[in-house]
């Protein structure tokens, strides 16, 4: 089975037919048992039907600050705002609104990083999805991670941007040495630790089916959890509901660093019913606008 996106003539222009799929979706963040603040951030817009938003598709985003202290939570929530903002105001392109969004936030948190002492240093992942005119599409840089689940199978839809994925793509190390491998969390690439960055931005849209899942997450769940029971968590439960218990399984395993989860639930119409709002670290308002 291949989850590899393919072209489509309706993908430059949003709204170009009536998705006859519907997305439910829901966040949730936790710092962990072993860390006194949170870094990650997570946030999600499904804007209304008919409104404005609406033709522009869900959006949904996991980052994972670092920097040390508050700053790794500044970078990620600075990353947040501008993929956000830049991808709902307007009417681009899915990969044009997400290369704006991803270079916007690493120059903004680079700046600041090199103009304040005190958040010298600090980035973050950051790894987006967007479900527009039933295609889903995705935005990466970093070992934050996207799944898809299809037919009961799980497979990652990104590749990290890490020293040991690199080394394992080599075949300089094998899957097994990466899990103990000592820098397994060196980044190769993420926003605001140089002054240009190259995310991993689909140009093709994947087509979606009706109960196909995404999972967006941070490593505080990859690094204790296993793929296969994040595959029958989320395949089995309610979006909101497989957050909350994703997030548990992280905990029960040690909780050793901050965990967030996002779970996208893809149906058609008339079989989905409407699930709870999830928390997201960054609010948001009636319009998907991030509330100060």
């Amino acid at each position: 089975m291949s989850f590899e996106p393919t072209s489509t003539e309706e993908t430059d222009t949003p709204g170009t037919y009536a998705a006859r799929l519907r997305v439910r979706v829901a966040m949730l963040s936790h710092p962990g048992r072993a860390r006194s603040s949170n870094e990650d951030s997570v946030l999600y817009s499904a804007p209304e039907e008919g409104s404005k938003q609406a033709a522009l598709g869900v959006l949904a985003l996991v980052a994972d600050g670092m920097g040390g202290h508050a700053h790794g939570e500044v970078a990620s929530q600075m990353a947040a705002q501008s993929v956000h903002y830049l991808f709902y105001r307007g009417d681009q392109a899915v990969p044009a609104a997400l290369a704006e969004g991803f270079a916007a936030a690493n120059f903004a948190i680079h700046e600041r990083s090199r103009s304040e002492p005190a958040c010298a240093g600090m980035g973050t992942t950051c790894t987006a999805v967007v479900i527009r005119d039933d295609r889903i599409w995705l935005g990466h840089v970093g070992d934050s991670r996207a799944y898809l689940i299809r037919d009961g199978e799980i497979r990652p839809i990104s590749e990290d941007h890490s020293l040991v994925a690199e080394l394992v793509r080599q075949g300089k190390l094998s899957e097994a040495e990466a899990q103990d491998f000592p820098d397994r969390h060196v980044l190769m690439r993420a926003l605001g630790i140089a002054p240009q960055v190259e995310p991993t931005i689909w140009q093709e849209g994947l087509p979606a089916q009706d109960g196909d899942v995404v999972v967006l997450c941070s490593d505080g769940l990859t690094d204790v959890v296993d793929k296969e029971t994040i595959c029958r968590t989320a395949a089995r439960m309610p979006p909101y509901e497989a957050c909350e218990a994703l997030i548990q399984q992280a905990l029960d395993a040690g909780g050793p660093d901050n965990v967030s989860v996002g779970v996208l639930v893809v149906g058609a119409t008339a079989q989905s019913e409407p699930d709870r709002v999830g928390r997201a670290t960054l609010p948001l308002d009636a319009g998907g606008e991030p509330r100060p």
